[in-house]
């Protein structure tokens, strides 16, 4: 089995290494590690709607990067910060899934950087 790590090196907030890969593939499947609505180092503003569309677009560039669409994905995993923004979070992840959404799970929990959403993903293709 060939593995091929995507993104390893790369520093985070505070120009701190990141000890993981952005994803890592195996046999035609792609694990994404969770994405947050970051741009050079720090969240983007705008509440929920602006942090929910950046967290996506971070994952679907590491999509693309490893030669994955949107169509590959199987499943999704949400955080939210709080659960009053599960209704709000909706709307915009069905504006990128459409009629054929993968399975998903969607649970609240603390972030561990200030953020409101993190999404990371789980994506095949036969190669």
């Amino acid at each position: 089995m060939t593995i091929k790590r995507y993104g390893t090196g790369e520093t985070g907030a505070g120009k701190q290494h990141l000890p993981f890969a952005r994803a890592v593939e195996a046999n035609g499947w792609l694990y994404v590690s969770g994405q947050v609505a970051m741009e050079a180092g720090e969240i983007v503003g705008g509440g929920i709607v602006a942090e929910s569309r950046k967290a996506i677009e971070n994952m679907i560039a590491i999509l693309h990067e490893a030669g994955y669409g949107l169509e590959d994905v199987v499943r999704v995993g949400v955080w939210l910060d709080d659960p009053r923004d599960f209704w709000t979070f909706n709307g915009v992840y069905a504006q990128y899934f459409g009629a054929n959404p993968p399975a998903r799970a969607c649970v609240q929990s603390r972030m561990m950087v200030d953020c409101k959403v993190e999404v990371d993903c789980v994506a095949y293709k036969a190669k």
